[in-house]
C-alpha cells in the first residue's frame, strides 16, 4: 500500500469583505464543523437544506417531457412495456423503480429484463434485443444504459420495437437512433446536475410522467390515486450511493430523503431485508451502509449469477419473500468475497514480480518503489472471474494509486475476447483515455463506455499487450507532464474538545457524505497504549493523545506493520461511533498509519 502524503483541506476563497457573511450563515454549527463545510464549498445554511422543495424541477431535464408523452400513450394503449436495466446496483434500483412507478400509475403490462453479463455483456446489445423480442414488447425503456448501444438500438428499430433510452453515462460523438434519449450528459442538455445516477434519471422521468398525467386528468379518469413517488426514494438513495456518483446538492437531497424514509421504517421490504442480513439497524442507516453493506450484496447477484435475483428482492411484496431472497444475496456476496481474495492474491503476486523485475533492471539502485510504479497497469488472467474484475481493479488501484484495468476472458462470442473493468484516480479521466486510444486505433477496442473514474471495455484477447501499451501512452499524453498525486486530503487535526460522542453524532447528521462531498478525515499524532489483531486482518488499538484515551481500528492493515506500546504514530482517521451489544463507544476508523522515528 502506497503511503500518501497528507494535505489539509482549506476553506473556499471568499470575495473580499464577505467572510463574516459566510461565517454568519453557518453560525449555528460548531467551529470545526463550519471549517469542514467551508472546505467543501458550503457557505450558507441553505446549501444544507435537504428538503424536497430544493430539487431541480423535472421540467429542466431535456427530453423528459417528450419521453413522458410517449410513455403515457403506451399506457393508454395498454402496450407491453419492457424495462431493460444493467446488472449492477444502480441498474437494479432503476429497473425496480420504473416497474413500481409505472404500475402505480396505471400501466397494465410492465416487465423487466436485465442482461446476463456472461451471455450478453453490458447494455442494450444486439443479442439482448433479440432476447427481448421474444417477449413481443411494444416499447423498450432502458435504464442506466443505452447511450453507447448504437447497434442494439439499430436492431430494435429493425424489429420495429421503439426504444426510449434513459442513462447517465457519458455520450460518444454520435448518439444511438432511439425514439428519445433522456440523459443529463447528452449534448443540448443544460440540466444543472450532471451527476444523477441511472436511478436518479429514472426517478426524474417518472416525476415528469406523473406531472403530465396530473395535467391531463389521468388519475381521475382511471379512478386511481395519484402515487406518492417519494415512497421510491429509498431505491434512489441506494442506487445513487452504490454507483459512487458525485453527491452534489441535488443528489444529497435525493440520498438524504431516501435515508430518512429508511430510518423511519418506510423502506421497501427488500431494503429492510438487506439491512437485516447485513446486521445494520434501519433507524441508524447511513450513506456508508448503502455503499458498503447493501450495495455489494445487491451487486453480488449480477456479478455471479443474475441480477433479476436482486431486482426481485427489491420488488418483493412481503417481508418473508424479501428475507428469503436477501439471504440468497448474502450467500452470493460471501462467495464473491472468496473469489475476490483468490484473485487479489494472484494480482499481488503479479505486482510483486513487476516491482522485483524493475528493481533488478533499474539503473539507479536507490530508485524507490514509488518511482518505479507504472503510470498505468493492465492485468489479465484467463482464470479470473468476469463478475469480480471491477472490484479487483478497485483493490489494485487503492494499492498503487494508478489507473488500473483488469481483464477476464469473455466466452460469450465466437472469437477469443476479453472484457476489462477500469478504475482511475484523480487527474486521469479514464473514459477520455479510452476515447483517445479508440481514435488512434479504431479497430482495437470493440466497445467501451463509462465515467471519469470508472469504465468498461471489450477487445480481442490477442490485442491485450498492444492495448496495454497504447493505454499507457495515451494516459501519459493526457497527463501532459503532470504527476499523479499521491496525496490524501484531511480536515487537519481534531482537538480533544471535539473527541466526543456528541460531535461524532453531529458529523453523522451533517451528511450524507460520499463521492464529491467527502466524509471528514482527520490526522494527528498519537501514542500506542496497546494493540491486538482481531478477525485475523484488522488491527485494534488503544491510543492516547494528551489526557484522552481512545480506541482505534485499522481494517485490513498492511502486512509488516509492527507497533509496540509507547510507539508514536501519525494516523489519518475518521471519528466514529462503535456499537457493540447495545453499548456505544467512541472510536477512530484508521485509514493510514505512519510510525514516527526520532
Amino acid at each position: 500500500m502506497i503511503k500518501k502524503s497528507i494535505s489539509h483541506r482549506t476553506p473556499v476563497n471568499f470575495e473580499e469583505g464577505n467572510e463574516s457573511t459566510v461565517v454568519d450563515g453557518l453560525k449555528d454549527y460548531p467551529e470545526k464543523l463550519r471549517q469542514i463545510f467551508l472546505a467543501r464549498g458550503i457557505q450558507s445554511k441553505s446549501e444544507l437544506d435537504y428538503s424536497l422543495t430544493g430539487l431541480i424541477p423535472p421540467s429542466k431535464l431535456f427530453n423528459a417531457d417528450k419521453a413522458s408523452q410517449i410513455i403515457l400513450q403506451a399506457i393508454r394503449d395498454e402496450q407491453r412495456i419492457l424495462i431493460i436495466g444493467d446488472f449492477d446496483a444502480d441498474g437494479a434500483t432503476s429497473s425496480t423503480l420504473m416497474v413500481k412507478a409505472l404500475t402505480s400509475m396505471g400501466a397494465k403490462q410492465v416487465n423487466f429484463l436485465v442482461p446476463d453479463r456472461f451471455k450478453f455483456g453490458y447494455g442494450l446489445s444486439v443479442k439482448l434485443v433479440e432476447e427481448a423480442a421474444m417477449q413481443k414488447p411494444d416499447l423498450i425503456i432502458t435504464v442506466d444504459n443505452g447511450i453507447a448501444n448504437h447497434q442494439g438500438v439499430a436492431k430494435a428499430n429493425e424489429l420495429n420495437i421503439p426504444v426510449i433510452i434513459t442513462d447517465h453515462h457519458l455520450a460518444a460523438e454520435t448518439l444511438p437512433d432511439a425514439l428519445v434519449i433522456v440523459n443529463p450528459n447528452q449534448p443540448e442538455d443544460d440540466f444543472a446536475s450532471k451527476n444523477l445516477a441511472g436511478v436518479g434519471v429514472a426517478f426524474y422521468l417518472m416525476l415528469s410522467l406523473r406531472s403530465l398525467m396530473r395535467s391531463e386528468g389521468w388519475f381521475e379518469q382511471q379512478g386511481i390515486s395519484e402515487p406518492n413517488l417519494a415512497e421510491l426514494l429509498d431505491l434512489v438513495a441506494l442506487g445513487t450511493v452504490a454507483d459512487v456518483v458525485v453527491l452534489d446538492k441535488n443528489n444529497r437531497i435525493l440520498v438524504e430523503q431516501g435515508l430518512r424514509r429508511i430510518r423511519s421504517g418506510r423502506a421497501c421490504f427488500g431494503i429492510k431485508a438487506l439491512l437485516e442480513v447485513a446486521k445494520k439497524q434501519p433507524q441508524k442507516c447511513q450513506a456508508s451502509d448503502l455503499g458498503f453493506a447493501l450495495g455489494p450484496r445487491l451487486n453480488a447477484a449480477g456479478r455471479l449469477q443474475d441480477m433479476s435475483i436482486g431486482i426481485n428482492c427489491l420488488l418483493a411484496n412481503s417481508q418473508s419473500e424479501a428475507t428469503r431472497i436477501a439471504a440468497q444475496l448474502d450467500t452470493l456476496n460471501r462467495e464473491r468475497r472468496n473469489i475476490e481474495q483468490d484473485m487479489l492474491l494472484q494480482a499481488n503476486q503479479d505486482l510483486a514480480e513487476y516491482f522485483s523485475h524493475n528493481e533488478k533492471t533499474s539503473q539507479d539502485e536507490k530508485t524507490s518503489q514509488d518511482e518505479k510504479r507504472p503510470t498505468t497497469l493492465c492485468l489479465y488472467d484467463p482464470k479470473w472471474h468476469q463478475g469480480v474484475i471491477g472490484i479487483l481493479a478497485s483493490r489494485v488501484k487503492e494499492k498503487i494509486n494508478r489507473p488500473v484495468i483488469v481483464f477476464a476472458k469473455d466466452e460469450s462470442g465466437e472469437l477469443p475476447m476479453i472484457k476489462g473493468s477500469a478504475r482511475s484516480v484523480p487527474g486521469v479521466h479514464i473514459r477520455d483515455v479510452l476515447a483517445l486510444v479508440d481514435s488512434r486505433h479504431p479497430a482495437l477496442i470493440e466497445k467501451f463506455g463509462g465515467h471519469a473514474m470508472a469504465a468498461g471495455l471489450s477487445l480481442a484477447e490477442k490485442d491485450f499487450q498492444l492495448f496495454a501499451e497504447e493505454f499507457h501512452q495515451c494516459t501519459d499524453e493526457l497527463l501532459a507532464g503532470e504527476n499523479i498525486s499521491d496525496e490524501i486530503m484531511t480536515d487537519a487535526d481534531l482537538s480533544e474538545q471535539y473527541m466526543t460522542m456528541d460531535f461524532a453524532r453531529q458529523l453523522r447528521a451533517a451528511g450524507p457524505w460520499g463521492q464529491g462531498f467527502p466524509e471528514p478525515l482527520f490526522d494527528d499524532q498519537f501514542n500506542v497504549i496497546s494493540q491486538r489483531i482481531v478477525g485475523e486482518k484488522h488491527l485494534k488499538l488503544v491510543l492516547k493523545k494528551g489526557d484522552l484515551m481512545i480506541d482505534g481500528i485499522h481494517f485490513f492493515f498492511e502486512e509488516g506493520l509492527t507497533l509496540q506500546p509507547d510507539d508514536s504514530i501519525h494516523i489519518v482517521y475518521k471519528l466514529d461511533i462503535n456499537e457493540f451489544r447495545g453499548e456505544q463507544s467512541l472510536q477512530l476508523i484508521i485509514e493510514q498509519i505512519t510510525k514516527q522515528s526520532y
